[in-house]
């Protein structure tokens, strides 16, 4: 009862991972219109107003401390997604530009304003560790440049502002936490639907295969039987003759080879909808967008074969996301002899010695359970490639 159900939610799926991959993250102001980003440039453009009552020389080099703060705080989600260690050095970047204008403009008070902007950036993107410790460093640095500079309060005013920076670092730390938890439970409920497609496409290949047999053995029985009767009623000398029983006997045999004709169109048409199911593994993720390319002589019939490859793409969309920040992942599916043959590229570059983790070798350990065979080496351009036969 729940086949036209799940065949419903699987056009869906389809459509909607198409949409979805293609559609979001593409374009460039998508990290520059989030909340907390629009928020960073709001202060740094007040931080900016109060230049003015800077005398020309100390403004002009102030307006190009901002700017280039300006610049790589804009950069840096761009720059983490390409190459993690450039975004890391922006933030690092970031923090001297912060300080350096502290140290210009230490009179107005609203250079520290910056340091709050980087703490809620900091707070993204490194371990909590580590952003505490930074953290502490670029304060007490902050602490040592307004004692320095003879400001009349600079424990107050420290202090002021590190309440700021650990409310926005908060706010930062529970934001990423909740988009995480969203992503975890679009992934989650993606591979139930895959899984779903596929156990309703087995139960879809079970009741044509019933139904084929039903025609086969019940209805196919009886027309043999009946044709036969028609025979010797033919071989009546008084029956014979008559045209009704040569167009009995015609329409018998017809109808007995289309029964048959439909049995094997039925047994042919067998096999799961591989496709649908790894769409909807992809379609919570912005990126890498999923390239299917299955050969049309691919048919499996088996569950277990097409949960192995469902789980063998879905931890290379992982990697591909995750490690090397790739922006389309290529799946090729062909049918070699009795093996299935699948081939996985993503166009994103590995950083660092490539190791096989817990996800790579849980990928090995279904394909060998399977009685497969999987190849997982670096590509000639630094992305992952991942080669599997499976038999079918």
């Amino acid at each position: 009862m729940d086949l036209p159900e799940v065949t419903f939610v699987r056009t869906a799926i389809a459509t909607g991972a198409r949409a979805s991959q293609h559609g979001r993250m593409r374009s460039p102001l998508a990290s520059i219109l989030r909340p907390l980003t629009l928020a960073g440039l709001c202060t740094l453009f007040a931080v900016g107003l109060s230049l003015r009552w800077l005398s020309d020389g100390r403004a002009a080099a102030g307006w190009a401390v901002l700017a280039a703060f300006t610049v790589a705080f804009l950069l840096h989600d761009a720059a983490e997604r390409r190459h993690a260690p450039l975004g890391h050095a922006l933030l690092v970047l970031q923090a001297v530009l912060a300080l350096a204008l502290l140290a210009l403009v230490q009179r107005i008070g609203t250079a520290p304003v910056l340091l709050v902007v980087w703490t809620a950036a900091v707070a993204i993107a490194w371990p909590p560790r580590t952003a505490l410790l930074a953290v502490v460093a670029v304060n007490v640095a902050a602490y040592a440049i307004l004692v320095r500079s003879g400001h009349p309060a600079p424990l107050i005013t420290m202090m002021l502002y590190v309440g700021f920076e650990g409310f926005a670092a908060l706010c930062a730390y529970y934001a990423r936490s909740a988009e995480q938890s969203r992503d975890a439970l679009a992934r989650v409920n993606a591979d139930l639907l895959a899984t779903r497609a596929l156990l309703a496409d087995s139960a879809r290949d079970a009741e044509r295969l019933r139904v084929a047999r039903e025609l086969h053995d019940v209805a196919g029985h009886k027309l043999t039987a009946l044709t036969l009767n028609l025979r010797a009623l033919a071989t009546d000398p008084a029956m014979a003759a008559r045209a009704e029983v040569r167009i009995a006997q015609q329409l018998a045999a017809e109808l007995l080879g289309d029964i048959r004709g439909i049995v094997q169109a039925i047994r042919d048409a067998r096999g799961l909808d591989l496709a649908t199911a790894l769409r909807a593994l992809a379609a919570p993720l912005p990126r890498p967008r999923l390239e299917l390319d299955i050969d049309e002589r691919v048919r499996i019939d088996d569950t277990n074969t097409a949960d192995t490859v469902l789980r063998i793409v879905q931890e290379a969309l992982t990697n591909a996301a995750r490690h090397a920040n790739a922006d389309v992942l290529a799946v090729s599916l062909r049918q070699e002899g009795a093996c299935l043959r699948i081939d996985i590229t993503d166009d994103g570059r590995m950083h660092g010695a490539m190791r096989e983790g817990n996800g790579l070798c849980g990928m090995r350990e279904r394909v060998t359970q399977a009685g497969g065979t999987l190849d997982v080496r670096r590509s000639a351009r630094g992305s992952l490639a991942i080669a599997a036969s499976l038999p079918l």
